[in-house]
């Protein structure tokens, strides 16, 4: 029976779900059983063998819905392979080099088996939410700066790191 891997997500705008979604996808490819969900709508992990926890960054933190979903299921996170993802910069650097965890991030990767976080470049265009946002976009600081094929290929390590914790 193939994994079931949740991967839990916390966005304003849209953008760190359609990350999410396109790790589920990958994931599913992949022969894995994934969904994607609002880390605000999970009320039990217990279902799932693995997770992925998503959040976009905004002012240097990670979204409060998935702050909340790790401290609200930490213990059972705890014993399950969890991998962390962060989207947000809106320039060129997450596809230039690694950036590290921010330190809310980083607390929530404390105690746990986190296997890896990695940051995404992020999304942010007319119509967002938020009288920050809305100056960011009408400064022409927007845009969208995700690397879907970046974020394919993560999520096929995590698929691979999946199969190889079931080989003997």
């Amino acid at each position: 029976m193939p994994d079931n891997v949740l991967v839990a997500y916390a966005t304003k705008n849209g953008s760190t779900a359609q990350i999410a979604e396109a790790v589920a996808e990958v994931l599913r490819k992949e022969g894995l059983g994934a969904e994607a969900r609002p880390a605000g709508s999970v009320t039990d992990v217990a279902l799932y063998d693995a997770v992925v926890v998503g959040g976009g960054l905004y002012a240097g933190r990670w979204h409060k819905d998935a702050r909340r979903f790790v401290r609200r299921h930490r213990r059972a996170l705890t014993g399950r392979p969890v991998w962390f993802f962060s989207s947000g910069p809106l320039d060129a650097s997450a596809a230039e080099r690694d950036i590290p965890p921010v330190p809310g991030v980083r607390r929530a990767m404390d105690g746990l088996d986190v296997v890896e976080h990695v940051t995404f470049g992020g999304r942010l265009e007319e119509g967002a939410k938020g009288r920050i946002a809305r100056m960011i976009v009408r400064s022409g600081k927007g845009g969208d700066f995700r690397d879907f094929a970046a974020i394919d290929a993560w999520s096929a390590g995590v698929a691979k790191a999946l199969r190889d914790r079931k080989s003997p």
